[in-house]
């Protein structure tokens, strides 16, 4: 490939990885414009072209959040955030290699495309064309009121963190073929509330025909929405005169984020500062949109930790089993004595795993469970896994986003002292995850055995010290929470 790539946007320039020069990487690429002054809290627009060679040698600024993300390489934080990142191992741009577009979690306030976990070095040299992209989050990314609603041609407010996704995914597809990619065989994938993302644009029309197929990991679906109305009053909080409000310096509009986020978070209700139903960019909630297959159909791979909650519910102040029960009463109603037979408590000390386990099946694993049996009732294959791998010097069970290194191949650097297995089932994953990527199907000859998912047979593939497949990951919990949530 060329030093110099020419975009629809103009000439960009990277620079070749530091372990391998066959390695092209292009960092910090805009492809909307600065979303400040008085386009902020609007939908994003295309970056204005350039002539001259942009040196996309550095990462660009990481959206604003509190704090700022450790393990970013971003050289600071801003409103000029709108960019995305390219590792390419293309050789010219006729090589048509298969396309990654990674979405970072951070519960829709926070998270980075310059995350060291999810350096696509170890992917670009599998063979594939991997991209990442920042999105707004938090007030910037997710705030809804009535007089940005009243400005709107879409009568719609909120939602620019989708919008954002949507026009990064633009750009790729109009994009990536210049850099080696084949602009028909786009993979996304994410976790947590980037893989939340995935599934609600999978429901929104404005989605169709920006990718292929996708993978989720830990995705924080099906969750019940704010609509545009209820959002847009929780939205005045920040105030009415909007003008006003969009001269708040950033570190002004940070500060107020507490104002939003309630100590403890409603198991079964809708939260702001993450995406609502505002009728345009989404127009029904989740269940209801595959209820009436208004959906974009595509293969999905959807994967679970062993424990995905008890890090969500480590500072709750409930503590009794009085409080615990006063909690289940006020999420389930009447359904509160079976939800205790399902999370039963039978004194203090067994509070705080079942509240993690509440908090995980709830805000995680119900979702994937319906995911990947509503997208195969819908006629697209569904594979599901359950991360369960122990690393040495973990405490406890895998917990939320603990695959993102196995998923990346980059243990070498993650938090507990891996070892041969470790590297091992990573290799494993990344085989099965790019084979995915190719073929819309994650076997192949001398890959690992993965069946697809049915909600009849129930299986997944257990990601442990070795490779099963075992069927009913908690699905008592899961018909419950169905029954509640309003499902069939």
């Amino acid at each position: 490939m060329t030093d110099i790539v020419t975009t629809k946007s103009g000439p960009v320039a990277g620079t070749t990885a530091e372990n391998d020069a066959s390695i092209r990487i292009f960092k910090g690429i805009p492809y909307a414009k600065a979303p400040k002054g008085d386009l902020r809290w609007r939908p994003p627009e295309p970056a204005e072209p350039w002539d001259d060679v942009f040196e996309a040698d550095t990462f660009g600024l990481d959206c604003p959040q509190e704090p700022f993300m450790p393990r970013s390489l971003a050289p600071g934080m801003g409103e000029d955030c709108l960019n995305l990142n390219i590792w390419t191992p293309a050789k010219d741009a006729g090589d048509k290699l298969p396309v990654m577009v990674w979405l970072y979690g951070g519960s829709y306030v926070r998270g980075s495309a310059a995350d060291t976990r999810s350096d696509g070095e170890v992917f670009a040299k599998k063979g594939v064309v991997y991209v990442t992209f920042n999105y707004r989050a938090g007030l910037f990314g997710f705030f809804a009121h009535p007089e940005l609603t009243k400005e709107s041609p879409e009568n719609s407010s909120g939602n620019y963190g989708l919008l954002d996704a949507f026009a990064a995914m633009k750009w790729i597809r109009e994009n990536v073929e210049a850099f080696g990619g084949d602009a028909g065989r786009v993979t996304v994938f994410g976790v947590s509330a980037g893989s939340a993302t995935i599934s609600l644009l999978i429901t929104s029309p404005l989605g169709a025909g920006l990718w292929d197929q996708a993978i989720l990991q830990s995705p924080g679906a099906f969750r019940p929405l704010y609509n545009l109305e209820d959002a847009e009053q929780e939205g005045r909080k920040l105030g009415d005169d909007l003008d006003a409000m969009r001269k708040m310096t950033p570190e002004e509009i940070l500060a107020r984020t507490p104002d939003f986020q309630p100590r403890v978070r409603g198991l079964t209700t809708p939260r702001v500062l993450r995406p609502i139903r505002d009728g345009w960019v989404i127009p029904l909630e989740e269940r209801d949109a595959f209820a009436a297959g208004k959906v974009n159909v595509m293969p999905v791979i959807i994967g679970n930790m062993e424990d995905e909650g008890s890090w969500g519910v480590e500072s709750w102040p409930i503590e009794t089993m009085d409080a615990y029960r006063e909690l289940l009463d006020t999420n389930f109603g009447a359904q509160t004595d079976e939800a205790l037979s399902l999370y039963p408590a039978t004194d203090d000390d067994d509070i705080k795993h079942r509240l993690g386990e509440l908090f995980g099946d709830t805000q995680f694993t119900y979702g994937s469970w319906r995911l990947a049996s509503d997208m195969n009732k819908l006629g697209a294959q569904s594979f599901r896994y359950v991360f369960t791998r122990r690393a040495p010097g973990m405490d406890g069970a895998p917990g939320h986003g603990d695959d993102v290194e196995y998923v990346f191949g980059n243990v070498k650097d993650g938090r507990p002292g891996y070892e041969e297995t470790d590297h091992a089932l990573s290799d494993v994953m990344m085989d099965a995850f790019i084979r995915f990527v190719e073929t819309g199907d994650p076997n192949g000859e001398g890959l690992i055995d993965w069946p697809a998912y049915t909600e009849a047979d129930d299986r997944y593939l257990e990601i442990g010290d070795e490779f099963s497949v075992s069927s009913g990951w908690r699905t008592p919990q899961m018909k419950f929470l169905h029954k509640y949530l309003g499902g069939s």
